[in-house]
């Protein structure tokens, strides 16, 4: 059994989760002996596509008609194509009926969480739809005694300093503009965002929070993976204010790294990540900035110990296997 993970325009998304999920799917299949290529000139068995464009959909039907089997895995849905790009609440309903045409030549669908699976059922889809996390390497968030963390020192802050961190790419539906709100509200804490997105694509109000004069805020852009985990080594406290997502990868990041953390109640951590158990969730502004307080303070207990469970339970090396199931279904 041979495995095509394709993925349209890597390139591009290779700064995104999506980006991060492909890799942790590469190391996942090598975790457990899955054979897999790149190049869809290869020979293969089962192709496994990433993304929705063009070329993704011509690769299914070509595939589907030499007798090869089609995953899909679904990491993008109409509802967090929302609030992201200019004129994408206009284009929404179209992008759906894309997905949906794109989705439905497969013979099996992954998705990351329960939520994004129960969004797609919704679409009238009728493939079997299989909830599988994109993982966690925690082998890559395991920093070594020896291993420098130069955060503080890159960015300019002191030891004193309480530094607050969001990640996600420059949109309105990953919290961006609460966030700059935040700190704000907060001149007494340190804040910084890191992700990017041409400025081109995204909303004048959005252009306008990132030209923002705080002095307690900073985006300094893109990072590699390298950096975030030296990031949330370092500071105090990761919030994740976003309002859609199909899974949210830098929230099991911060889990991995047993950063406190808080992130938004929304359907999609409901079942994995536990307000006052393994995280602290926050319903709207006003209680992220209760929250961020009493954490701060000491008045809430740290919970990175039951968080690390949490990205435990998701480690590749699981993923890996969850996945070999799924093929091997499908081949049979």
């Amino acid at each position: 059994m041979r495995v095509l993970l394709y993925t349209e325009v890597e390139n591009i998304v290779s700064k995104a989760g999506i980006g991060k999920a492909i890799k942790h799917q590469q190391k996942a299949l090598e975790s457990v002996g899955v054979e897999y290529t790149l190049n869809p000139k290869d020979d293969y068995d089962i192709v496994d596509l990433n993304l929705y464009g063009p070329k993704s959909y011509h690769l299914a039907k070509c595939a589907k008609k030499a007798g090869k089997k089609v995953v899909y895995h679904a990491h993008s849905t109409e509802e967090d194509f929302r609030n992201s790009f200019i004129l994408s609440n206009k284009l929404a309903p179209t992008f759906k009926k894309w997905l949906v045409k794109c989705y439905s030549q497969a013979d099996y669908i992954i998705t990351p969480t329960p939520y994004s699976k129960m969004l797609l059922e919704g679409y009238g889809l009728k493939q079997p739809i299989r909830a599988i996390s994109n993982g966690i390497d925690l082998d890559f968030f395991k920093l070594s005694k020896k291993e420098k963390t130069e955060f503080r020192k890159t960015y300019g802050y002191k030891k004193e300093d309480i530094v607050i961190v969001g990640i996600g790419l420059y949109l309105e539906r990953k919290g961006i503009l609460d966030f700059v709100e935040l700190a704000r509200r907060m001149p007494e804490y340190k804040f910084i965002w890191f992700g990017h997105v041409n400025k081109a694509v995204i909303p004048k109000k959005i252009r306008k929070a990132l030209k923002v004069n705080l002095p307690n805020l900073k985006f300094p852009g893109y990072v590699e993976p390298s950096m975030i985990r030296t990031v949330l080594k370092e500071v105090n406290l990761y919030i994740f204010p976003t309002l859609e997502e199909t899974e949210g990868i830098p929230a099991m990041e911060a889990c991995a790294m047993k950063c406190d953390a808080i992130v938004r109640d929304i359907p999609v951590f409901e079942g994995w990540l536990e307000d006052g158990k393994n995280i602290y969730k926050a319903k709207d502004i006003d209680d992220f900035e209760i929250k961020i307080k009493k954490i701060i303070k000491k008045e809430l207990p740290s919970l990175v110990e039951e968080g690390y469970k949490v990205a435990q339970s998701r480690d590749i090396k699981k993923i890996g296997h969850e996945l070999k199931e799924v093929y091997e279904e499908v081949m049979r």
